[in-house]
């Protein structure tokens, strides 16, 4: 059996590659030359030549910012090539499993979002990707639409990374408190969703919506506080509210997951982030 991989330099990618051969999955990973989702149809025809037994697609739009600017171009991205890659799986039959995000909802509150709750994003990144999960449902093959958030590793950018350069030149940091949400490893995501195409490929009916990010939640400052901890850096971390960092694209105070239907459907557990941090740091000293 083989696995399509779609995103293959992104974070989540680049950890799936890790996994080739594990379940009897051997992975196929496509760069952008190789299936750009700029061109929809591209992709479409990639799964058509290939003739995986599942596909995950782990590439997207992230630039949050800059899709406030260029939206039209964040839901090519976001929205119409997981549309047309979902329709190709659907047509062959085979499972889709699609990284998704909490920006779908709106933000608010201090509980848990969970799968059935409304969704109303608050700036284009997340229309566009909540645009790309109505796309894969409608398409109706199996899939799974798996959310997640606060992804970090030892590949591509990401705010681990960020804490770690800026404490070379920096003793101290201000780092919003106001935002809380659990920091998933992308080690972590790549094998819940290694697991997802596995299952889907024997119980198609396991489909639906799900959620997976890392525990416990933390505010992003606290997070900073954990990565100087874990690496000794004497870096002073100073709270401050999301007022006084304003970004193009306005960020969730709530980006809290509720993940319990991912772990009673696969038996997939929420991934301890500091255990995740230390094999990043780890991973960063290997490099």
């Amino acid at each position: 059996m083989t696995l399509l991989v779609f995103g293959k330099t992104g974070q989540v990618a680049t950890e799936l590659a890790r996994l080739s051969g594990r379940g009897g999955l051997e992975l196929i990973c496509l760069s952008r030359a190789e299936a750009d989702l700029s061109d929809p149809a591209a992709c479409a025809a990639a799964i058509a030549t290939h003739t995986p037994s599942a596909v995950i697609n782990a590439a997207a739009w992230t630039q949050v910012d800059g899709a406030e600017t260029d939206e039209p171009a964040a839901r090519v991205v976001n929205a119409d090539a997981p549309a047309a890659m979902a329709q190709a799986c659907a047509g062959m039959g085979i499972p889709l499993v699609h990284i998704s995000t909490d920006y779908v909802f709106d933000g608010t509150g201090d509980s848990p979002w969970t799968t059935s709750d409304p969704v109303a994003p608050q700036n284009a990144y997340g229309r566009t990707k909540l645009a790309g999960e109505d796309a894969v449902r409608t398409a109706g093959g199996p899939h799974a639409v798996l959310r997640t958030a606060w992804v970090f590793s030892a590949h591509g950018a990401n705010f681990v990374k960020t804490m770690l350069r800026l404490a070379e030149t920096r003793d101290q940091l201000r780092v919003v408190s106001d935002q809380i949400g659990g920091p998933t490893p992308a080690r972590a995501i790549a094998e819940a969703c290694h697991e997802i195409a596995l299952t889907l490929i024997r119980d198609p009916g396991k489909s639906g919506t799900y959620h997976f990010s890392g525990g416990p939640d933390i505010s992003w400052a606290g997070f900073a506080r954990a990565i100087f901890a874990a690496t000794g850096a004497q870096v002073e971390v100073a709270d401050i509210p999301s007022s006084d960092y304003p970004t193009p694209a306005p960020r969730p105070l709530n980006s809290r997951l509720d993940c319990s239907a991912t772990q009673q459907a696969f038996g997939i557990a929420r991934p301890d982030w500091a255990t995740g941090l230390r094999d990043v740091l780890s991973d960063l000293r290997a490099i």
